[in-house]
């Protein structure tokens, strides 16, 4: 079992993430393994930070070459087959609502093509206010593209009110790795089309609408799943690492028991 950060909430926090190396040093300090995505803007700089998480001792799932469209997003899988990682986010072009699922579905299935050609799967990223956001919509996802895999994202689905442990159970053999989060109701009169304004996400605990993240943990732990297990607190209220050492002790209590 690997532990990492997806560490968009702490970029937010610190406005942009300026040292690589720091914060693997910080995060490395409180236990974690990894973060989620090597970042990078070409091959050299690619190379760059691998060799910084090699020195260290830490690791990465996937990588994400920061150039605008589809030659990026080439890049991304490119680099994730050369680093012999499993699965790249699958992003066939625009991922909102303003795609439909019929061509969201075709895109997808064209993507999966071009990962097998690299020897990579290509995982969905299910997310509040994208294309797949609801429990209908990621069965039907999963249904009409088979090939993807699923990079679960326990928040984001609790937070459309799906079915945390039953998607687990019907596609574990298919999750790459999985996002935990707590979730806060900021204001349930609020709908999911301004979700930003009624939700917040936080640190394992410290939420209010009764997500089963400690449920969905021991499941995981009970099917036999020893891949990545993901933090990420999209937003910070205080220092990032004092949430994500909650959110950590709190998961190894539960996988590591």
């Amino acid at each position: 079992m690997k532990y990492a950060v997806a560490d968009f909430g702490m970029s937010v926090w610190e406005g942009g993430c300026f040292d690589i190396e720091l914060r693997l040093k910080d995060l490395q300090s409180i236990g974690y393994n990894g973060i989620e995505r090597l970042e990078c803007v070409d091959a050299e700089d690619a190379i760059h930070k691998a060799a910084i998480f090699h020195r260290m001792g830490m690791d990465f799932a996937t990588c994400r070459c920061n150039v605008q469209g589809s030659c990026g997003q080439q890049c991304s899988n490119r680099f994730t087959a050369a680093f012999g990682k499993e699965y790249t986010w699958l992003i066939p072009g625009d991922t909102s609502k303003n795609v439909s699922m019929e061509t969201f579905v075709r895109r997808s299935n064209t993507f999966i093509r071009a990962c097998n050609n690299y020897g990579i799967k290509a995982a969905l990223h299910n997310h509040l206010g994208c294309r797949v956001e609801t429990q209908e919509e990621l069965d039907i996802f999963m249904k009409e593209v088979p090939e993807a895999m699923l990079l679960l994202d326990i928040g984001h689905l609790h937070g459309a009110g799906g079915d945390l442990l039953g998607t687990i159970e019907k596609y574990f053999d298919r999750i790459a790795a999985v996002h935990f989060k707590d979730v806060f109701i900021k204001d349930e009169s609020i709908g999911l089309d301004r979700w930003t304004e009624r939700l917040r996400f936080c640190e394992l605990g410290a939420g209010n609408s009764n997500e089963q993240w400690a449920e969905a943990a021991k499941l995981l732990k009970k099917l036999g799943y020893n891949k990545w297990v993901m933090v990420e607190h999209d937003t910070h209220l205080r220092e990032p690492l004092v949430d994500l050492k909650v959110s950590i002790d709190k998961l190894k209590e539960i996988f590591e028991a």
